[in-house]
């Protein structure tokens, strides 16, 4: 039997259709679609969407966006609060439309976080070439802008024709639900090919199914991991965001109990461990804590549970310095289980965790060694306090910003950061009391992301109140989908932090001997000829407002906490606006991020800069693994 439909009717019904399965429990694979309607899709998928709200025929929710980049942000959010079982679509229209959506795939895939990507696409049968925002190369005729999509994403397809879309659409089912291979996945869908018929057979649209897979540890892996933790006098773990997807919190809490091992975290392993853990040591690497780092220092054995090791943990390969420091990797991805020269175990984070403390059973870290970081947790903890209520005038400090959210938040509710200065704050400082509750994107760090994600996680936990902190950067870069939580009457809570100007860059620039040029929003002054006028009269809090939300203005740290509790308890999306000084006191990481220094210059500023540069870059390795001798596998 066979049914006729459109190629974007087939879509949508097909959609409707597919499952994810873990651990027993079915949830909808693709909940829901966000987009942006122009002349490539508003006939072809948006009639489909249209069609399907209006007869039943299949149930996949629109939601109308207002940026294309800020809809995959919020298809990651939800995703990411998720656990990675469900992906939510984003279709938009031809050229910028779709090319809008580039960033937010880099910023998927580089996060391992599944979406649903379906940029439409000039006309297949070129009947019309050139249309409408077609971009036209002389030297071939099946290029469209969709194709920087291909190195972006997981799963690329584009469907020339119809009888192309079941094997696109089951392809991209797979790389959704893979956790070891998922991240963007596109589907490009010529304009054309959307709106033609097709005789479709039935069971391409019955209700599939798709098992998440917890992927077993060999057990030759498990034993050889387990003889070099066995054989460590300071070991040290390091949990990543894969704990959390993974949901593997309580064989991560009783590894940590049986072995006494000192647990630190990633940005997107934060939580995983609650802060006030005994073996809870903090982030770790360039703006983790100096308890976490000081351990990475001494480490021995480095274990490695659902982290891709990018430059921030490892310290831009400074964090960890013993010579003969070993590493083993736990990763449900054998790629990333892979570095450093590390034992490799590729499994599942909770399976892993588990077998592995079986294999390392009756072994704990030294008494003495437990005492040590414990003293030294202690001490943090009260420098930590100190900052939270650091009485800096005239203009708060942002880390008391950080202590007002810490004193009046409920542990369920979510922070959602992703650049400047407040993810490295947050990372030293925030003390995440339940899991999920700590929402940093930090794998591709996007400006902008912050409030079209807080979006996305508040669709996905409604039941909790999500809080987004702003910088004034991240505002002006991305603020429309306020608009959209409005619309949907979707309850979000914003923190906007006005410094006036890039605060994280201002302070690197100037440590770089850079002299925070570029990095302040002023006039441009006559005189110099540079940008460093009067403060722009830019009113960010006005801004907000007339996007509809409710706004709160506060000027002291005693003031902002009664805002928190009244944004809390609101019904409607409230922002509160607070000025702080950017160049307040932060406690010190000490660690290292290699951003690396003009080697000639004719500043003193940058010379002087170089100077520390190749110092610190002196104790960098090739390689995080063995001295010599390699991967025993």
């Amino acid at each position: 039997m066979t049914v006729r439909l459109t190629v974007a009717q087939a879509l949508v019904r097909f959609l409707a259709n597919q499952y994810s399965e873990r651990d027993g429990v079915e949830q909808r694979l693709i909940p829901g679609c966000f987009g942006i309607f122009g002349h490539g899709n508003v006939a072809g998928v948006g009639q489909a969407l249209l069609q399907a709200a209006r007869t039943g025929e299949a149930d996949l929710p629109y939601h109308l966006a207002r940026n294309e980049q800020g809809m995959v942000h919020a298809a990651v959010g939800y995703s990411r609060m998720r656990n990675r079982c469900q992906a939510m679509a984003c279709t938009a229209s031809i050229g910028p439309g779709s090319t809008n959506m580039l960033t937010g795939a880099a910023l998927a895939t580089t996060n391992r976080i599944p979406v649903l990507l379906l940029p439409s696409d000039v006309f297949a049968t070129r009947v019309a070439s050139p249309v409408l925002q077609e971009l036209e190369r002389p030297d071939t005729g099946d290029v469209s802008v969709n194709d920087a999509f291909r190195p972006l994403s997981r799963f690329f397809d584009r469907v020339w024709r119809p009888e192309q879309l079941p094997s696109a659409l089951l392809g991209a089912m797979r790389v959704l639900t893979d956790p070891a291979e998922t991240g963007a996945v596109t589907i490009a869908l010529p304009q054309d090919v959307q709106a033609e018929a097709h005789d479709w057979p039935e069971e391409l649209f019955d209700r599939r199914v798709w098992h998440i897979a917890r992927p077993v540890p060999e057990p030759a892996a498990v034993a050889r991991a387990a003889a070099l933790i066995r054989g460590a006098r300071r070991p040290l773990l390091v949990a990543g965001g894969g704990v959390h997807y993974s949901q593997a919190y309580d064989a991560l809490r009783a590894f940590a109990e049986a072995t006494a091992i000192p647990v630190a975290d990633t940005q997107a392993g934060k939580g995983a461990l609650l802060w006030d853990h005994p073996q809870a040591v903090g982030g770790v690497g360039s703006t983790g804590s100096p308890v976490a780092n000081a351990l990475a220092r001494e480490a021995d054995v480095v274990i490695g549970v659902g982290t891709r090791w990018s430059d921030y943990p490892t310290a831009t390969r400074t964090a960890f310095a013993t010579p003969d420091v070993r590493f083993v990797n736990l990763n449900v991805a054998a790629f990333d289980a892979g570095k450093h020269a590390g034992a490799s175990v590729v499994a599942d984070a909770r399976g892993g965790l588990e077998a592995l403390a079986d294999a390392v059973e009756g072994y704990r870290v030294g008494e003495a060694a437990l005492a040590a970081y414990t003293g030294h947790r202690e001490r943090w903890t009260r420098v930590v306090d100190d900052a939270y209520h650091l009485g800096h005038t005239p203009l708060p400090a942002q880390t008391e910003v950080l202590g007002a959210l810490d004193d009046v938040l409920d542990p369920r509710d979510v922070v959602v950061q992703a650049a400047g200065s407040l993810p490295g704050d947050l990372q030293m400082l925030w003390r995440a009391r339940e899991e999920k509750a700590y929402h940093v994107e930090y794998a591709y760090s996007c400006m902008g992301y912050e409030i079209a994600g807080a979006l996305g996680v508040k669709m996905a936990a409604p039941d909790r109140e999500v809080f987004a902190l702003v910088g004034d950067g991240s505002y002006l870069m991305m603020s429309s989908e306020i608009v959209t939580a409005v619309s949907e009457g979707i309850k979000l809570n914003l923190v906007i932090v006005q410094n006036h100007g890039f605060s994280s860059i201002g302070s690197l620039s100037e440590s770089l001997g850079s002299q925070r040029f570029g990095t302040s929003y002023r006039y441009r002054d006559p005189a110099t000829g540079e940008l460093d006028g009067d403060t722009l009269p830019v009113d960010l809090a006005a801004n907000v407002a007339s996007l509809g939300a409710d706004v709160i203005r506060v000027a002291t740290i005693a003031e902002l906490r009664e805002a928190i509790a009244t944004a809390r308890a609101s019904d409607r999306t409230t922002a509160i606006h607070i000025e702080t000084d950017p160049r307040a006191p932060v406690p010190s990481p000490e660690s290292w991020w290699d951003v690396p220094v003009s080697e000639v210059s004719a500043l003193d500023s940058t010379r002087e800069a170089r100077k520390t540069y190749e110092h610190a870059k002196a104790s960098q390795r090739p390689l995080l693994g063995p001295a010599s001798g390699g991967d025993d596998r």
